[in-house]
């Protein structure tokens, strides 16, 4: 008994038939699992994660300090080559500057004190205009000063 060649076999195989008896390998890529799949993730994070955000539930208190939205305060003192002070560009006495820096401390202890003093002025008139900024209350300094030109 001879057993002949049928197109069933190749069929069955799970191979294309070519019509000469051979068979061409399958080539495309099924994404449906795939698909499905990352659909099922998706629909998995979209229920999940507003619940990782807080597990327990509270009835938080509320008050206005400390909010998130209050930007820094600051007040701005400069002094020129010729050791003149200025408060937030206002030309002041020393009994000004005081009262002044005494006013914005009242406002707020966490108000910055941003020094620019030129670089001629002695240590000794920036050191007095930190201990007048430190007894109205102001503990915060910061220097300001420029970059040095970058090199070609």
């Amino acid at each position: 008994m001879a057993f002949g060649r049928t197109s069933l076999g190749s069929a069955a195989s799970g191979g294309r038939s070519t019509g000469a008896g051979g068979q061409r390998p399958l080539s495309d890529i099924n994404v449906t699992p795939l698909v499905d799949v990352m659909l099922v993730l998706l629909v998995i994070f979209i229920i999940t994660a507003p619940l990782m955000a807080s597990s327990i539930k509270l009835d938080l208190p509320r008050t206005d300090a400390g909010q998130p939205g209050d930007t820094p305060r600051f007040v701005t003192l400069v002094v020129d080559a010729a050791g003149k002070v200025y408060l937030d560009d206002q030309a002041v006495s020393t009994d000004e500057l005081a009262a002044g820096l005494a006013k914005a401390a009242a406002g707020s202890r966490d108000t910055e004190v941003q020094l620019r003093a030129d670089q001629s002025v002695p240590y000794g008139r920036v050191v007095e205009l930190m201990g007048i900024a430190n007894k109205a209350g102001l503990s915060r300094i910061g220097f300001v000063t420029e970059a040095p030109p970058k090199k070609p």
